[in-house]
């Protein structure tokens, strides 16, 4: 879903244009320019002249190549010419083992093709991170590779009884040092949580950093949160810092924790029992002074699946828990957001600040919002930008009219607002979107369309 701009230029170097068309409309979510380009040879001019905030590259350029050696080749050449370069090397071919060898070889992340949007989000937003610190710090090794906590105060906002209980348990238990595990749907704010409860505590003027746990490859979780020794592996010219030790002193917050295969939770558990972690390839181990905070999107029975979590990890990790109440279930608190994101997209795009009517007001509450606080942001985003009366009305936030049971196909009996062919296919690819979370794959499916048609269609209408 669409966030606030936060850096000003990403490329993309691929030579499959629907690729570059769904990169462009993930990308702009969070640049303020994407340029695209299938030529390698014409990125490095771009590089050269624009210093971008994160590069991303495919790993294979000539038909039918599968090795990575050309995305390799270029990678090469773009860190010759800008050794600070954040490179994200998109796969599709060769699988994890082209991903640990570009990064051996400096990439700073990958994805692979065909991607989820949010994983896609969550690393490129860490790579522009990683930019910016060796920008700011002129830190060219291992311990860069972090996501600091950006300035300003929390935008952790609510009014309703559910919420007062999430500010209070917060208060209680930021000071300590006690280990929190946040619960909540996607979108609920999970991540503005943790960086509350890191605001409020003893170790606010250390350094908070993020680690993804659903992103992260099995083969790189060691390397990741531990890090590596020079010398460990082929290539391996440095040391590298891992994430446990990188936030020494200060807090690291583990994203998707519920997402972490269960043959890897062993290896964390001990880290946090120890409180010492080893290094691949080091023959000491390294004492940590560390606060864990870790978020999930799983229900509390899920987690207590032993078949699904170990529950002595999850004994270590919910010395208290809190739990994010989705939207629907605190509806008084969506005039407050709502006005909030209205005016601050207003000052955003230069709009004017328009007025919601009661009964606009009204229906917005009532609705379940299935994508939670972040697609209350999308909608109020996408009003501002398109809306043209002096108020805004229902139709600048265009709801479906039904939700259709999960599973079942999108009835084409349901009212369509009026018989124009684009509005009614604006209409129905807007249903099916949201519908599925805004997942590209399966609307796409949903609708009988490939991904790249319907990233076509959602930039024709802009979705």
């Amino acid at each position: 879903m669409p966030r606030s701009q936060s850096y000003d230029l990403c490329l993309v170097i691929d030579d499959d244009e629907d690729i570059l068309l769904a990169a462009r409309l993930v990308m702009r979510q969070l640049f303020a320019e994407v340029a695209t380009t299938a030529s390698p040879q014409d990125a490095l001019e771009t590089i050269r002249a624009r210093a971008p905030d994160v590069i991303l590259l495919d790993a294979n350029f000539a038909r039918g190549a599968t090795d990575g050696s050309e995305g390799f080749a270029w990678l090469g050449r773009i860190l010759a010419l800008d050794p600070d370069a954040a490179i994200v090397l998109i796969t599709a071919h060769g699988g994890v083992q082209v991903a640990v060898e570009a990064m051996k070889r400096g990439a700073t992340d990958f994805v692979s093709k065909p991607w989820a949007n949010e994983r896609l989000l969550a690393t490129v937003r860490t790579a522009a991170a990683l930019r910016r610190s060796r920008r700011e710090t002129g830190v060219e090794k291992a311990k860069a590779k972090t996501i600091a906590t950006p300035p300003g105060g929390s935008d952790l906002l609510g009014r309703s009884p559910a919420m007062a209980r999430v500010h209070s348990l917060i208060e209680k238990a930021a000071p300590t040092d006690a280990n929190v595990l946040i619960l909540g749907e996607n979108g609920t704010g999970k991540e503005l949580v943790a960086r509350e409860l890191h605001r409020q505590s003893q170790r606010a003027d250390a350094i908070m950093l993020s680690v993804d746990l659903g992103a992260v490859a099995e083969s790189l979780f060691d390397s990741e949160l531990f890090g590596h020794a020079k010398g460990a592996f082929t290539d391996a010219r440095t040391d590298r810092v891992g994430r446990l030790q990188a936030a020494e002193g200060g807090t690291l917050f583990l994203d998707e924790v519920g997402n972490l295969p269960l043959h890897l939770q062993p290896k964390l558990l001990t880290a946090l029992e120890q409180r010492k972690i080893t290094p691949v390839g080091a023959n000491r181990p390294v004492p940590i002074d560390v606060r864990i905070i870790s978020a999930t999107n799983l229900a509390a029975d899920q987690l207590g699946d032993e078949t699904r979590f170990r529950q002595d990890l999850l004994f270590r990790l919910n010395t208290v828990e809190i739990e994010l109440p989705p939207l629907r279930e605190r509806r008084e608190d969506i005039p407050l957001l709502l006005n909030h994101f209205l005016r601050s997209y207003a000052r955003k795009y230069g709009k004017p600040e328009r007025a919601v009517p009661d009964d606009v007001l009204a229906e917005l509450s009532a609705y379940d919002w299935p994508g939670n606080v972040r697609a209350l942001r999308h909608a109020a985003e996408r009003a501002v930008i398109l809306a043209e009366g002096s108020e805004l009305t229902l139709a600048d936030f265009p709801l479906p009219r039904a939700a259709p049971a999960t599973g079942t196909r999108i009835s084409t009996a349901a009212p369509l607002s009026d018989l124009n062919l684009e509005r009614a296919e604006r209409e129905l690819i807007g249903r099916a979107l949201k519908k599925h979370g805004y997942n590209i794959s399966n609307a796409a499916t949903e609708l009988g369309l490939t991904r790249g048609s319907l990233y076509r269609r959602m930039e024709k209408y802009a979705l």
